[in-house]
């Protein structure tokens, strides 16, 4: 993410952007489908991702590296293929190598209907000043708490059946201006494929208090999504709702919705429980894994699933834009 504020009196930007590893991550990958052995868990997967061994995975560096294996060896073992020839989608970055993970799960049966993305930045901003002789900034909120949420969907929608594709995105360089999900954006544009919806996930791990809804959505009178999702969840409590600031501080273009919302026109954005009050960590070497509410963050992933798998068998276009 870029800069937020954490204080309503300082302007800034705003991009929404474990010390034991799980069994198996050390292993080398090829990158291909090939199913391997892989010990995978929410929890473990969390730890893992926000972990100092992960240097607070910086685009272009061996953590990062670390966290895409890890990403691919999870698509793997839920049977989610990849999108291209291999996961990976490689872009430039002055010079630094940068790609985005991405995968798919095809709808068994033949359809015209466009494709859903869900996606979340895995990337973050490596090591800074130093706090208590800490510099990892580890990013547990921000963002493997959105990568996580992005496997369990994976996971979840992989043995479903489904009337249209879905891809899982996992964007890099988020943090250095929404690159990753730019260069997808208009990779897919040149494939002439566009999306239906575009669900980006953000920062997740700490439950807001006082609203009367679980978590807020970007751009929300853009289109009608949270009206349509409310319904598809189909519980006596709103699921997505309208956060003011995130009217106030312009968040619809901060986060890697909005490159897809600039390329095809078609409703993009952001779902996010951090609300400027909740967390304090945004940036900081004490984003770890420690500081999340894991319990809730769980179950509002679980509550998640319903709705996004009505979402993506939804065969009318019963999102638009407003």
């Amino acid at each position: 993410m870029k800069k937020i504020i954490l204080t309503l009196c300082i302007g800034s930007l705003f991009a929404f952007s474990c010390k034991n590893s799980p069994q198996g991550e050390k292993k080398e990958i090829s990158n291909t489908s090939e199913k391997t052995q892989f010990d995978y868990s929410a929890t473990s997967a969390l730890k893992y991702l926000s972990s100092d061994e992960l240097s607070g995975r910086d685009t272009g560096s061996e953590g990062i590296e670390k966290a895409a294996l890890y990403i691919e060896n999870a698509f793997k073992n839920f049977n989610v293929n990849p999108y291209f020839e291999t996961y990976r989608d490689s872009f430039d970055l002055k010079g630094v190598d940068g790609y985005n993970v991405v995968g798919v799960i095809k709808s068994k049966e033949q359809s015209d209907l466009k494709p859903l993305v869900i996606g979340a930045h895995f990337d973050h901003i490596g090591h800074i000043e130093a706090i208590d002789q800490d510099s990892i900034a580890n990013g547990a909120n921000d963002n493997a708490s959105g990568t996580v949420a992005v496997l369990e969907l994976a996971k979840f929608l992989a043995d479903k059946e489904l009337k249209r594709d879905v891809i899982f995105a996992l964007f890099s360089a988020e943090e250095k201006g929404l690159v990753g999900s730019k260069h997808l954006a208009n990779k897919m544009k040149d494939m002439e494929v566009e999306p239906y919806v575009v669900f980006n996930i953000e920062m997740l791990g700490v439950q807001m208090e006082g609203k009367d809804y679980r978590a807020y959505i970007t751009g929300y009178e853009m289109s009608n999504l949270a009206e349509v999702f409310n319904e598809f969840c189909n519980s006596e409590e709103q699921f997505l709702g309208f956060l003011p600031e995130a009217a106030q501080y312009g968040l619809f273009k901060r986060s890697d919705n909005y490159p897809f919302f600039e390329v095809f026109g078609v409703p993009s954005h952001t779902i996010c429980t951090f609300d400027f009050t909740n967390y304090e960590y945004y940036h900081h070497v004490n984003d770890e894994f420690e500081e999340l509410d894991v319990e809730a963050y769980l179950n509002l992933i679980d509550d998640l699933k319903p709705g996004v798998l009505q979402l993506i068998n939804s065969t009318e276009t019963t999102v638009n834009l407003n």
